[in-house]
Formats: structure tokens, C-alpha cells, sequence
């Protein structure tokens, strides 16, 4: 008789797991869209929190209640942060991968700053660590991707696309070596008609050059730095149309991986065993583990 209410109560327990599991991982379910709306709305609102509370006048004026909603926040995400690890088949793996990490710092940096002696207002160096783990509290934009479909698709495309990306950076590379040491030779240390004075342009050295060549193919043009020879100026020419032809290359290559990774389709669905997404839509395994899904 006992055996039969322990067997019952572990069915039951491994039940309840299994459907915060579908609620909380999955985004197929009326649930898990619900779950998915709210987090984000969480999300947009925390990360508003974070901006409102780096404007000063802001910070003075409202300073309790920004606190208040921080910590509501932080609260929130505490507690789907610990039922993603308690409806976890294997939370370890969860815990250590990359959603797993966001999530810790989303909530991480609020306690940090709450202990005891850390904000001291007297230690320049201490507000500075102070801030900067603040600022860490924004990347709970991240958090979003998990209930992004479509930026699995995204990630695979870029994935499957990584050995022309590499490719097309290289020449990127070399181009900006070799215009930026030409420029050098071109711009660098030109002496005035009189031959006494030696007149800085800005292009005194290879990487100050390569700056240049860098913002020159990108078509962002600072301005700070310019040739002022012809020679110069028709290299320059040159870098920039190169920069707009450049345009469209990672572009093109990003959007035909994209085109044939949305064609496959991918569900919501994560696996159980190893946390692995981007499934196909008829999957019944996963592709990675071969766990029933």
C-alpha cells in the first residue's frame, strides 16, 4: 500500500515537472505563450528601469521607487530562474549554458550591490566596479531570445554562413592593411613647401591610417582625419567606393543562409536532455541527442 502512494506521488511529482516544463521551455502551448508575453513585458519594463535610472534627474526624484520596481524585477526573474532549474531534466547543463548565464545575470548584479560595505561612497574605484555591474543588469534584453522562434533560424544562418563571414572579414583585414600603410606612405609627415616645418595630417602612424581606412569602408566618415593630396584623395575615392560595394556582401551571404534555414522550419520545442533548440517542426527526436522530445 505504501509503495503504490510513494509511486503515485513521484507520477504525480514528475507530471507537475513535466508541465512547467512545457509551460516555461515551450512556446507551442496557450500557456507557454502566455508565460512567454508576460516574461517579455517583464523584460522591456526592467530594462526601462535600468535606463531611467542612469538619467540623474530621475535618479533624484524617484530614486525609492526606482529601487522598489529594481528589485521587483529582480525577484521575478529569481524565481524563474530557480523553476527553470527545478523543471530541468539536467539543470547543470541549463545552469552552464548560454540562457542559463543570462539569466544568472539578470538577477546576479542587484545582490551584488545589496551586500553589506559595497556601496561606499567614498572609494572612487569601488563606484566604478559599482556602475559597470549595474550596467550588466541591461543585458536582460538578452533574456528575450528566449522566446524568439525566429532567432534560432537567425543563429543557424550565421552559424552555417561562418566560413564566407570569415572569408569576406579577411579580405576586410587586408584591405584595410594595405590602404592604411599606402595612406601612411602617402599622407604621413609631409614637409611644407618651405621645407622647414613638418605638417601633422593625422595619418602618423600605420594604425592611426587603419583607423581611418576602417571608418572610410564602413561609409561612417568622422571627418577628424583626411587626406589632403591628390594622390591621397583619389585613394580615399577609392576606399569609399570599395566600402559601398562592400555593403552588400555579408548581407547577401547572411540572407541566402537565412532564406534556406527558414524554408526548414524550426518549433519552439527544447529538448529535455541536453537544452539543445532549433528543431524541425516534425522533429520527434532531437537532432543532437536523439532524446524523445
Amino acid at each position: 500500500m505504501s509503495e503504490n502512494r510513494n509511486f503515485n506521488e513521484k507520477s504525480e511529482e514528475h507530471t507537475w515537472r513535466e508541465r512547467l516544463y512545457i509551460i516555461i521551455f515551450e512556446a507551442d502551448t496557450p500557456a507557454g505563450k502566455l508565460f512567454d508575453v508576460l516574461l517579455l513585458i517583464a523584460i522591456i519594463l526592467s530594462v526601462v528601469i535600468v535606463m531611467c535610472e542612469s538619467v540623474s534627474s530621475f535618479r533624484k526624484e524617484y530614486s525609492l521607487s526606482l529601487e522598489r520596481a529594481e528589485w521587483f524585477f529582480t525577484i521575478l526573474f529569481t524565481v524563474e530562474y530557480l523553476l527553470r532549474i527545478v523543471c530541468a531534466r539536467r539543470p547543470l547543463r541549463y545552469i552552464f549554458s548560454f540562457y542559463g548565464i543570462v539569466d544568472l545575470l539578470a538577477i546576479l548584479p542587484t545582490y551584488i550591490i545589496a551586500l553589506p560595505g559595497i556601496d561606499s561612497r567614498n572609494n572612487a574605484s569601488r563606484l566604478a566596479v559599482i556602475r559597470a555591474v549595474r550596467l550588466l543588469r541591461a543585458f536582460r534584453i538578452f533574456k528575450l531570445a528566449h522566446m524568439l522562434t525566429e532567432a534560432t533560424a537567425f543563429r543557424q544562418a550565421i552559424w552555417s554562413a561562418r566560413a564566407k563571414i570569415a572569408v569576406f572579414l579577411s579580405f576586410v583585414l587586408i584591405a584595410v592593411v594595405i590602404v592604411g600603410s599606402a595612406m601612411h606612405l602617402i599622407e604621413g609627415g609631409r614637409i611644407d613647401p618651405d621645407g622647414k616645418d613638418v605638417i601633422v595630417t593625422g595619418f602618423d602612424s600605420i594604425p592611426e591610417s587603419m583607423y581611418w581606412a576602417v571608418v572610410t569602408m564602413t561609409t561612417v566618415g568622422y571627418g577628424d582625419i583626411s587626406p589632403v593630396t591628390p594622390l591621397g584623395k583619389a585613394l580615399a575615392a577609392c576606399m569609399m567606393i570599395l566600402g559601398y560595394c562592400m555593403i552588400i556582401v555579408p548581407t547577401g551571404i547572411v540572407t541566402s543562409e537565412l532564406a534556406h534555414a527558414s524554408g526548414k522550419g524550426v518549433s519552439t520545442q527544447v529538448c529535455p536532455e541536453c537544452m539543445a533548440e532549433g528543431h524541425d517542426t516534425d522533429a520527434r527526436h532531437c537532432k543532437y541527442c536523439g532524446n524523445k522530445l
